[in-house]
C-alpha cells in the first residue's frame, strides 16, 4: 500500500537501511512496512540484527544508510518527536522491586512530566488487572505480573508504538499467557506492537504480520497463511498436517543457508 493511500502514516517505514559495526555486517538494506495498529513480528536467530534495528528505531543508534520513519518522524532528523511517540521494554523488566506497583506507576508518568500522574497510574493498574496488587511492593509480584506491571508503564504518555523486546522470556506457561493477553489489549486498543521473540508459537498467537530477518537481511514477510503457503502441500495422513510456524522458519533459514 503507498503512503499516499494510507489514512494514517504507516507506523514503521523502512527502505534500504543498513548498519555495520567495522567487518561485521548488522543490517544489510532493511526494507519493511509496519502498519498502525497492528502486531507484528521479527523472528530471527541471535546476531540476525533484531535488537540493533531496533535501537535504530529508537533513536539509540545511527544507521550508516537508508531511511527510516516511525510513526511518520525521520529517525535520523527527528529524533525527538520519534522518542514522544514511541515507548519499549526490554527481555528484563525496568520495575523496581522495592516500589510498589503504584510507586513504579506514578514514577515513570513523573520522568515523562505528565499531569495527573496518580491517575494515570490507577488508570493503566485497573486496565490491566493489577488494581487490587496496586499496594505491594513489585518484588512481590509473579513473574506474570511483573511483565504486565513492566508493559503498562511502557504505556504511560499513550505511546502510537511499543516495542517488546523477547517479553516473554524466562516466564511460566500461567505468565506467557497473561502476557499474551496484555499485547492482544494493546492491539485491540489501536497500539502498535513490534514483537520481537524466539517463542515461535507466540508469533503465530499473536502477530498480523511476521517477518523473518537472518544475516541482517529480511528473507521473508507476510500473514501466517502466506508463510505457511510457502511451504510444500500438505500431507494428507489420517488428518491434514498444516506445517507450524516452527517448521517454516526452520525450512526458510535452511534455505537462505545454502544459497
Amino acid at each position: 500500500m503507498s503512503t499516499a493511500a494510507r489514512a494514517v502514516p504507516a507506523a514503521i517505514e523502512l527502505s534500504g537501511l543498513r548498519k555495520s559495526f567495522k567487518d561485521v555486517v548488522a543490517l544489510r538494506g532493511v526494507d519493511l512496512v509496519v502498519e498502525a495498529g497492528s502486531v507484528f513480528a521479527l523472528l530471527g536467530d541471535n546476531g540476525a540484527g533484531k535488537t540493533t534495528l531496533i535501537r535504530i528505531l529508537a533513536t539509540l543508534l545511527a544507521a550508516d544508510g537508508g531511511t527510516a520513519c516511525v510513526n511518520g518522524y525521520d529517525v535520523a532528523t527527528q529524533g525527538a518527536a520519534v522518542r514522544q511517540s514511541i515507548n519499549m521494554t526490554g527481555q528484563f523488566t525496568a520495575v523496581d522491586d522495592v516500589l510498589t506497583g503504584r510507586e513504579n506507576m506514578v514514577m515513570m508518568a513523573r520522568l515523562r512530566h505528565l499531569a495527573n500522574p496518580r491517575q494515570m497510574a490507577d488508570d493503566l493498574l485497573d486496565r490491566f488487572g493489577l488494581a487490587e496488587a496496586a499496594k505491594r511492593k513489585a518484588g512481590t509480584y509473579s513473574g506474570g505480573m511483573r511483565r504486565r506491571l513492566d508493559i503498562a508503564m511502557s504505556l504511560v504518555g499513550a505511546p502510537q508504538l511499543v516495542f517488546l523486546d523477547e517479553p516473554t522470556t524466562g516466564l511460566d506457561p500461567q505468565g506467557r499467557l497473561e502476557v499474551w493477553n496484555t499485547i492482544r489489549e494493546l492491539a485491540g486498543s489501536g497500539t502498535t506492537v513490534f514483537l520481537t521473540t524466539q517463542y515461535l508459537e507466540e508469533a503465530e498467537q499473536l502477530a498480523d504480520r511476521i517477518a523473518i530477518l537472518h544475516k541482517g537481511s529480511i528473507v521473508v514477510e507476510g500473514t501466517l497463511a502466506e508463510l505457511k503457503a510457502m511451504m510444500p502441500p500438505v500431507k494428507k495422513e489420517y488428518v491434514e498436517k498444516q506445517p507450524t510456524l516452527e517448521e517454516v522458519y526452520l525450512a526458510i533459514v535452511k534455505q537462505k543457508e545454502v544459497e
